[in-house]
This record gives C-alpha cells, sequence and structure tokens, in this order.
C-alpha cells in the first residue's frame, strides 16, 4: 500500500465521522427540533453521487466513505421524522 493510499484512507476514515456526533446526541436526547432536515437530504444526495462517481472509478476509497456518511444522513432524516412527529 502506497503513502497516497494510506492518506486516501486516513481521510475516509476521518470523513466518515462527520455527522456521527449529531447522530449520536440527537439518538441520545431523543429530539430533533434543532437539525436541519433539508441539509441532510442535500448530504443524502450527494453522497449517492459520489458513491456512483467512486464506483465508475473502481475507487473504494471514494465507495466506502461516502457509503458510511449517507449512512449517516439517512438515519439523521429518520429521526429527524420519528422525533418531530
Amino acid at each position: 500500500m502506497s503513502g497516497v493510499d494510506i492518506l486516501g484512507y486516513a481521510a475516509g476514515a476521518i470523513t466518515s465521522l462527520t455527522f456521527l456526533p449529531q447522530v449520536l446526541k440527537t439518538w441520545k436526547e431523543k429530539s430533533a427540533k434543532d437539525v436541519s432536515l433539508l441539509m441532510f437530504i442535500i448530504a443524502a444526495i450527494n453522497e449517492v453521487m459520489w458513491i456512483a462517481y467512486g464506483a465508475l472509478l473502481d475507487n473504494w476509497v471514494i465507495i466506502l466513505t461516502n457509503s458510511i456518511v449517507l449512512a449517516m444522513s439517512l438515519t439523521m432524516i429518520y429521526l429527524k421524522w420519528r422525533y418531530n412527529k
């Protein structure tokens, strides 16, 4: 594995943690009233596009990183829907 690969995987791992604090806070507090639904919808669409791009390039760093962030974005959309009923 080259230094470039290591850098890519390290950056991907850190990027994957981007939404984790918000997901955990929302789940713990069972409240999403101050969370922007539109932001997470835009993020989810963006992640789908990045996953498609990564698939076309056969780049697993892009695919894995954005799949994790997509899962967290969809989780936040669900939590927003669930707790704002």
